[in-house]
């Protein structure tokens, strides 16, 4: 019995390692729809500068995140012989592999609102910092505990924040992050000539197309795979996804008149605002939260840019911030028993923990960006973004006709 036994632990050990596996490959093949998607989005001087910004950031933040985040976030540290980290299959490595890819989206979600004007290196600074320390900060006051936030919540409103797969802890943050990121920038020149906005349209539709379909592939890994065992794995976040998904694409294309760039980034509105709740709402429900996810991203794109002069380059800002809110905030009304969820949620715990994920983020962004700006400035000289981001930093153009 004893050989049986054991037989079956390391069975149930590998197969726990090969699922968390699977997942963060998927979201780790997320950054290659982050970096199309913005490369379809902005113009064909810059499109060379997105796809490098993408793949530094995800280096940087890797080891960042391996020797600082990750322990801030988790009180874990792989100081330890190679031996003692690979026991039960490597579980735990490839458990800080899953959520290193998490960690990392934000830099790259941050990406995209601040694209085509931004320097290279001191915002690769600024992106390491964040993904060391504000982000992690925010992670485990909500996913692990620390400093007794959820244990308060809990007590006060009979049930935690509850943010199955960071609608506010990776989207929420990472939007709040990019706005912030993005006023410190400021407007792109031309943007606006006489108080009107001046269209910058899309290099490649195409590409953009690309970028969203990878994402909406791989957020159903993001998704399921952060049960994190395979034991937990449930087909109704699978589907709740897969709703909400649908729901953000039909929103979009109503609300945004049939527009390509509102149509591939309603999936992805959806997708953010289901992420908090999709293990506990009906189907149905999740329908509705990405429906009206897709709403508020057109509207609030919209808004931003036409009224506000917020020139976020790909709406991160409403994409991930705002639609992470309401993401949040859904959780609490769409997973409530009343509605046909599986209960176990509380609004006013989701409202104060979704409000906890701005204010973190805004902080934390404000301390980082605020001081490279006054240390190093983050923008690139009038000449250099005339000329564009890939002959001014990496001197060299995405294509050529030789």
């Amino acid at each position: 019995m004893d050989n049986v036994n054991s037989a079956v632990e390391t069975l149930v050990q590998s197969s726990n390692t090969l699922f968390i596996l699977m997942g963060a490959i998927m979201v780790f093949a997320m950054h290659a729809g982050f970096a199309f998607l913005e490369v379809g989005t902005v113009r064909h001087k810059n499109q060379v500068n997105a796809l490098v910004k993408i793949m530094t950031d995800f280096g940087f933040s890797a080891v960042a995140y391996f020797f600082i985040g990750y322990w801030i976030a988790y009180d874990v540290t792989f100081f330890q012989d190679a031996e003692t980290l690979a026991a039960g299959s490597g579980y735990e490595l490839v458990k800080f592999f899953f959520l290193m890819t998490f960690a990392a989206a934000i830099p790259a979600i941050v990406s995209g609102g601040i694209a085509e004007r931004a320097k290279f290196w001191p915002v690769l600074f600024a992106s390491t910092l964040t993904v060391a320390f504000v982000y992690p900060l925010f992670e485990g006051i909500i996913w692990n505990g620390n400093f007794g936030f959820q244990a308060w919540l809990e007590s006060s409103f009979g049930a935690g924040f509850h943010d199955f797969a960071g609608s506010v802890v990776v989207h929420g943050v990472g939007g709040w992050i990019a706005l912030v990121a993005v006023l410190f920038l400021g407007i792109r020149k031309g943007r606006y000539r006489n108080g009107r906005l001046v269209a910058f349209p899309p290099s490649n539709i195409p590409f953009l197309a690309l970028g969203a379909w990878i994402l909406s592939i791989g957020w159903f890994g993001f998704n399921v795979m952060s049960a994190q065992t395979l034991d937990g794995v449930s087909g109704l976040v699978a589907v709740n996804s897969l709703m909400a998904m649908v729901g953000g694409i039909i929103a979009a294309l109503v609300v945004g008149k049939n527009d390509p760039g509102f149509i591939h980034n309603g999936p992805l509105a959806g997708l953010v605002a289901v992420c908090a709740g999709s293990d506990v709402m009906h189907p149905i429900g999740a329908l509705v939260v990405g429906a009206i996810a897709g709403v508020v991203f057109v509207w609030m794109f919209t808004l931003q840019q036409n009224k506000w002069k917020i020139d976020d380059v790909l709406g991160v800002w409403p994409l991930h911030g705002l639609c992470g809110v309401w993401g949040g905030i859904a959780a609490g009304i769409f997973g409530s028993e009343a509605l046909g969820g599986l209960g176990g949620v509380s609004l006013m715990s989701q409202i104060i923990g979704t409000l906890a994920g701005i204010l973190v983020a805004v902080v934390g962004a404000a301390i980082v960006y605020g001081g490279i700006k006054a240390v190093f400035g983050i923008r690139l000289s009038d000449e250099e973004e005339f000329d564009g981001a890939d002959l001014s930093i990496h001197k060299i153009e995405s294509t050529s006709n030789d």
